[in-house]
This record gives C-alpha cells, structure tokens and sequence, in this order.
C-alpha cells in the first residue's frame, strides 16, 4: 500500500480546533515521546499538540505541522515563538522607518518646546507655561 490512507487534516481557519482523532495520530506518529526531551508520555501526564511553525510566525494549521510535546517543553517553545515573533516585528519596523514617537519633553512630538534660555512654551498656543 502506498501513501496515507487517511487523508492529512488541514484547519479551515487559523482558530480551528485540532479534533482529538488528529491528536491522536499525531501522538501515535511520535510514538508516544516529547518531540524535544524525548521524554515517553505515561499515561495522565499532560501534552500539547504544537505546531512546530507556530501560527504567528507564518506556519500552517494543518497535521504536517504538528508534533507532540510534554507541557514543560510546550512552555518554552511557546515563549521562545513569541521572542522571536517580537523581534521579526521589530526587525521589520526598523527597516522600513518606523519608530515610536519621543516622549522626551522638549522633544517634537511633544507639547511643550523648551527655549534656550529654559522658558517652556506651549506648541498649541505658543503662550509661555507658567508654574
């Protein structure tokens, strides 16, 4: 026999539910081991099906994607997708441009506009502040 002989489930949204049939192919192709500590499953202790490219770093909702992890590794591929999903962002913003505006008094996106002789002066109305 060659190929699948069921076919590979693929979520129709990136919300979708993995259903408990997919998870327990994806356990039985794992042979029952944490995919990262290699750790065998005992029976009542808790895993994840993950996706080995999490969603929010471009990876797909379907079985292909998925492998079976303990609770303790989940938690730190999970951390480690959101650290890197927070850098390509930021990565990202910087080489096209973009930054947070300053909040620094005095700066120009700020209010106020401290002269050179230390008055400050309102930018809307360009009266002095008084104290």
């Amino acid at each position: 026999m060659t190929g699948r002989s069921t076919p590979e489930w693929i979520g129709k949204t990136a919300d979708s539910v993995i259903p408990p049939r997919v998870k327990l192919r994806v356990f039985e192709r794992a042979t029952g081991c944490c995919q990262k500590c290699q750790r065998k499953i005992a029976a009542g202790d808790k895993w994840q099906a993950d996706h080995v490219i999490a969603l929010t770093n471009g990876g797909e909702n379907r079985e292909s994607n998925l492998q079976c992890l303990c609770d303790w590794c989940h938690k730190r591929k999970t951390a480690g997708d959101v650290a890197e999903k927070s850098s390509v962002r930021q990565r990202a913003l910087s080489h096209r441009g973009i930054k947070k505006p300053s909040r620094m008094p005095g700066s120009r996106n700020s209010p106020f506009k401290i002269k050179l002789d230390g008055t400050v002066i309102d930018r809307r109305t360009g009266l002095p502040l008084t104290r």
